[in-house]
């Protein structure tokens, strides 16, 4: 059922074995390495065929600040900002509140109501284009940046609910026995003993949340057509045009809106394992 480790005597074994993952590796690196190269060419390398020799010149500084410069993706950027950071808050709040219930209450109707938000996860999102579009339409809300909110909201708190409530259920019942022999109340015992040990796993949601959401192009492109409140993944597409491209400001604006999940994953790993055992009751 598991994989056996090559032991120290199989030399032919761990080389094959060394082998195969440097290539895969390399092939999985390729593209982002032919984008970095790119992104720091003259645009007249790329007019002359050269796409993987070595740069004629190095204009590092003058493609990236081209990119907020000669471009709007200044503002692409920002939008995605304002549409990104409250989604990915709604989904972890509502996810935390749905997990908690599904997870420590029993009531009719519970696992019907825990497979409707799993069930969610297994429609494709395409099918509910036009049904997506003419409700934010009868809302009034079309090419706004509450219609990506809400619907970014919406479509991933099925599977936040499905993450947090199997975290939830892992917990220890003497945890809410004590807290509810202290006499807290379910908000309390939510805000107080919840919360701090599943800060691990609000820190991995975030991450996965914050790289759906950031880097979605379906919904950018059905909800918001305009300029206005278009996020970064469909105002990449507006760098190019239609008989020619700068595939060097298209590939340092690439390599920057990148750089935003990155850094939120570096960022939030140390509380990957700190919180564990925080308010863990002693004996």
């Amino acid at each position: 059922m598991y994989p056996r480790q090559i032991g120290a005597g199989e030399p032919v074994k761990k080389a094959l074995y060394l082998t195969a993952v440097t290539v895969v590796l390399l092939l999985w690196l390729l593209p982002l390495l032919a984008v970095l190269m790119t992104s720091i060419r003259p645009g007249s390398d790329i007019m002359m065929g050269n796409y993987w020799g070595w740069p004629s010149s190095f204009e590092l500084v003058e493609n990236y600040l081209g990119v907020f410069t000669q471009t709007p993706m200044g503002h692409y950027f920002f939008n995605s900002l304002v549409i990104t950071i409250p989604s990915v808050l709604g989904v972890l709040c509502l996810s935390t509140l749905t997990g908690y219930v599904l997870s420590r209450y029993r009531f009719r109707g519970n696992i019907l109501l825990f497979a409707v938000f799993v069930g969610g996860n297994f429609l494709p999102f395409q099918i509910m284009m036009i049904p997506v579009r003419n409700l934010t339409l009868a809302l009034g809300i079309y090419n706004t940046y509450l219609a990506l909110i809400v619907f970014h909201v919406a479509f991933q708190t099925g599977f936040a609910t499905l993450f947090m409530r199997n975290f939830i259920a892992a917990l220890p019942d003497e945890l809410f026995e004590a807290a509810r022999a202290e006499g807290a109340s379910p908000l309390q015992t939510l805000i107080h003993v919840v919360v701090p040990l599943v800060r691990p796993a609000l820190a991995a949601l975030a991450i996965l949340l914050f790289t759906f959401i950031w880097n979605d192009y379906f919904w950018a492109v059905v909800l918001s057509p305009s300029d206005s409140v278009k996020p970064v993944t469909a105002g990449l597409a507006n760098l190019m045009g239609q008989y020619a491209a700068s595939w060097d400001l298209v590939s340092a604006a690439t390599i920057v809106i990148s750089l935003p999940p990155v850094a939120l994953f570096f960022f939030m790993q140390r509380h990957f394992v700190r919180g564990l055992t925080m308010g863990a009751v002693k004996g």
